[in-house]
């Protein structure tokens, strides 16, 4: 009895102890599965991000020159607009009976002219006759034909109408004045006039409308809000310690928040020389070559700028590094098993990095999980 006893006893401990050695070997010696990849051989580049918006190179405020209320507006945002074309129409009603009465002040002032022409012409016969008189008397004078009084009187008569022939052409000389100031005040007038029609500045496309026909604008007052399609890009914003590294005409991509599954190109075409005092970010202006079928001024976008390229380099994916004691390494695969080995990092672009010594092309690395493992551990590799 005590013999089988003895004998169960054993039996259960020693599958207790197999057990036991089962589990230690599958947490500490049996090959775990991890996820690898393959050091790869190709083109690698370095970008530079920033976050911006769609804005247009050319932007105007359509403001009229003159206060007034609006009688038409001709356009809607969204709407294509040429050279020229009319946009908003103001109330004319009290400008025009300005410029009528303005035309009603000029025919006034040709009136005094010519009546000063016909003035003149009277005063000339006037003066011719008193110049022949008093030379006809003059020369009867020293025969004693004529008295003095007579030849005085003469040349009395004959003065007087010398001073009203220049007072007739000083006449004359006002009455032309007050023509050009007629005209000037029609010219006013009619410009006023014209300033109740706004039309475009240039081909564009108006993005916003702020007002309606009865609406009261004054100079200034944005009535519509319109864009240029010659030339779009992105505004965006890059960190200052980048800045030795831009370039205008650097390619670029451009991905639009809307979309962020399409990569769309681009290049720099210019570069603001101030950085912002309190974000310490530059503001890089990107041109795009095409734009997504649908868009908007003020869309948010991200650009990826091309500072550095490298083409037939050691490119592994950057969440395969491990920093250890402020160095970077990878888990390498060997023979079963991974260890850390350090490696000298070069290029970094957005999902990739350069790897300038310490790996092989085609080699094996680990891609670390939530936890890592130690040195020397058997793994399984699965190749992603």
């Amino acid at each position: 009895m005590n013999t089988k006893r003895l004998l169960s006893i054993g039996w259960k401990t020693a599958l207790v102890l197999l057990i036991a050695l089962i589990i230690v070997y599958r947490i500490h010696f049996a090959p775990v599965p991890v996820e690898s990849c393959a050091v790869k051989t190709g083109l690698i580049s370095a970008e530079a991000m920033g976050t911006g918006t769609l804005e247009a190179r050319v932007r105007a405020t359509i403001s009229p020159k003159i206060s007034g209320r609006i009688a038409q507006v001709l356009v809607d945002q969204g709407d294509k607009v040429v050279k020229g074309q009319k946009l908003l129409i103001l109330d004319d009603e009290d400008l025009r009976q300005q410029v009528e009465i303005a035309k009603a002040e000029l025919s006034v002032a040709h009136a005094g002219v010519e009546k000063t022409v016909s003035g003149i012409k009277s005063a000339e016969a006037t003066e011719k006759e008193a110049k022949a008189s008093y030379a006809r008397i003059s020369q009867l004078a020293p025969s004693g034909a004529v008295s003095v009084d007579a030849l005085e009187k003469s040349q009395q008569q004959m003065e007087v109408a010398q001073a009203e022939l220049n007072q007739a052409r000083t006449a004359k000389i006002e009455a032309e004045k007050l023509v050009i100031k007629a005209e000037a005040s029609l010219q006013f007038a009619q410009a006023q006039l014209s300033y109740t029609v706004v039309c475009a500045p240039f081909d564009g496309l108006i993005v916003k409308r702020n007002r309606d026909p009865g609406d009261i604008v004054v100079p200034g007052s944005m009535a519509l809000d319109m864009i240029s399609l010659d030339e779009l890009w992105i505004s965006a914003w890059v960190d200052e310690t980048l800045l030795n590294q831009l370039e205008v005409g650097q390619a670029s991509k451009i991905v639009f928040r809307s979309d962020p599954k399409i990569e769309l190109p681009g290049k720099v075409v210019r570069i603001a020389p101030q950085a912002d005092s309190e974000t310490r970010e530059v503001l890089v202006d990107v041109g795009i070559d095409h734009l997504p079928k649908l868009w908007a001024i003020g869309q948010r976008a991200e650009v990826y700028i091309e500072t550095a390229r490298k083409e037939n380099v050691f490119v592994i994916p950057q969440r395969v590094v491990v920093w250890r004691q402020q160095q970077p390494g990878v888990f390498v695969i060997d023979n079963g098993r991974t260890y850390w080995r350090k490696i000298i990092l070069g290029i970094q672009g957005k999902e990739n990095v350069e790897v300038a010594k310490g790996l092989q092309p085609d080699q094996a690395v680990l891609i670390p999980g939530s936890k890592l493992p130690r040195d020397g551990r058997a793994v399984k590799a699965i190749t992603k």
